[in-house]
């Protein structure tokens, strides 16, 4: 499971107010959108989600329990610029989250556990269509690649919520519709739920099954410290759309598929929490 709950929750820096009294429920295996004017607290509030920034009133639950005082393997993040590390190939930078969760300091696993970390590396590479790239460093790849390894090196760790701070916004037009297709059989063939902020109303509908917009009610020069920016609407997309499953109504193309090694789960369930 993979519930988010978030109540009365706001953020100051000293006297300016960011967020105001923002309360969200994202049931698990959702994926919700979040948009709304630039400077409106979205990318603060996806750093609370991540564990970068704690809320200054209100509480943030995960499966019932508090979130940790620090971002943890339990929720992956991509963002915008890509969050590769330059001096490993993509087979390293993706076994690089393996290596550190087994041995903290000296970041290396060896024998039987290091031959199957690479075989799942490889899986997960050939999953985000770099197979036969593992050699190469993140200089030779383009952006559209280097952003499928940004995924990759979020999901080796099977985080239970996947963040995204407008991972696609540099790509190219062509090259985003590609990577929508990707997040869109990543998030059907595992168990995730996903958080996305985005400022392209057209990639929220598309791939979101909920649209939560954020905006400051008071927008005044004078109003702007006194006052922080609240959810404002919350849309559930129609025809629903439901993790590992199509959609009743209108199937979609890009839908569940056989994956090479990513678990699926039981379609039973809408990721909304709600009945169609």
């Amino acid at each position: 499971m993979s519930e988010l709950v978030i109540e009365k929750v706001w953020k100051e820096y000293g006297d300016q107010i960011v967020l105001e009294d923002v309360s969200l429920t994202v049931a698990s295996r959702a994926f919700v959108a979040l948009v709304g004017p630039s400077g409106c607290g979205k990318s603060t509030f996806l750093r609370m989600l991540l564990g970068q920034e704690r809320p200054t009133r209100g509480t943030i639950l995960l499966d019932g329990q508090a979130l940790p005082q620090e971002p943890g393997p339990d929720r992956g993040v991509v963002f915008q610029r890509y969050s590769v590390f330059p001096h490993l190939t993509v087979l390293g930078n993706v076994l690089l989250g393996r290596e550190l969760s087994a041995s903290r300091y000296k970041a290396k696993l060896f024998g039987t556990a290091r031959r199957n970390a690479i075989d799942e590396a490889r899986r997960l590479i050939a999953e985000v269509g770099l197979s036969g790239a593992e050699g190469k460093y993140p200089a030779q790849l383009s952006g559209g690649m280097q952003q499928r390894l940004a995924l990759a090196q979020a999901l080796i760790m099977k985080p239970k919520v996947l963040l995204l701070d407008e991972p696609f916004g540099a790509l190219d037009p062509g090259i985003r519709a590609e990577i929508h297709t990707l997040m869109k059989r990543l998030w059907h063939e595992t168990q995730m739920t996903v958080v996305m902020v985005t400022h392209d109303m057209r990639e929220a509908f598309t791939l979101a099954t909920r649209v939560v917009a954020f905006e400051r009610k008071r927008d005044r020069p004078e109003e702007k410290e006194r006052y922080g920016a609240t959810i404002t609407k919350d849309i559930s997309i129609w025809p629903p759309r439901l993790a590992g499953a199509p959609s009743v109504f209108s199937p979609d193309r890009d839908g569940p598929v056989i994956s090479l090694g990513l678990r699926r789960d039981d379609p039973a369930s809408s990721p909304s929490g709600e009945k169609p």
